[in-house]
């Protein structure tokens, strides 16, 4: 804080759980920042529903940040109900498919040599092929709505009770074009429309998913 400049930090999260330390200690802990006036508000990440509610009930937990999209929506089985039950807001990080969603890769040939990218189950192989099969419907439904597909992505999420994108960019066209998302309304029929024809995408979402609560 001493080098930020700043008295306090407004959110302070958990990134990844220790699964040796119980949730409670970690957060226990963190609720004395709180009490301290350090912290504002806790968040997690990357969390079970069954570790949202014990956190919980150890101390009050303001977001909870996770992979969620139109082609990762597993989160929607159990930690998104819990996490709406528990009034936690969940911050959907890679909210774009790590880019691909954005209907402007076509190719890993593309990327640096020193992309992460290369290395995602979804951007190799036959995988990148279906999802490239599948942002060509994004790419579709976004024209029928009149925006781009990034666009079209973030509507659909912002669409979604508790839900905050957080979509990363490295220029200010793509900040210029994520942030015009917010004037999009979509209608009960688009939304149902978008959810039915987008599947879950090919290929698992991280190379090692082990040290991920599922």
């Amino acid at each position: 804080m001493r080098r930020l400049g700043v008295d306090h930090l407004d959110l302070y999260y958990l990134h990844r759980r220790n699964p040796s330390v119980p949730v409670e200690d970690t957060v226990g802990a963190m609720g004395e920042l709180v009490a301290e006036g350090k912290v504002r508000h806790i968040g997690l990440s990357e969390v079970s529903a069954d570790t949202l509610r014990r956190a919980c009930a150890a101390a009050p937990v303001a977001a909870l940040q996770s992979e969620y999209s139109l082609w990762t929506r597993g989160l929607e089985r159990e930690i998104l109900p819990a996490a709406r039950e528990l009034g936690v807001a969940l911050v959907a990080y890679a909210p774009l498919g790590r880019g691909l969603l954005a209907g402007k890769l076509t190719s890993v040939d593309a990327l640096a040599d020193d992309d992460i990218r290369h290395d995602q189950p979804r951007f190799r192989g036959a995988n990148l092929g279906a999802n490239l099969r599948l942002v060509q419907r994004v790419r579709a439904l976004a024209t029928a709505v009149g925006c781009t597909p990034a666009q079209l992505t973030l509507a659909w999420l912002l669409a979604q009770r508790g839900v905050i994108p957080l979509p990363g960019m490295r220029r200010r066209t793509h900040l210029d074009e994520n942030a015009g998302a917010v004037a999009i309304t979509l209608s009960t029929e688009h939304l149902q429309l978008i959810t039915r024809s987008i599947p879950e995408a090919a290929g698992e979402r991280a190379p090692d998913l082990s040290r991920l609560e599922q």
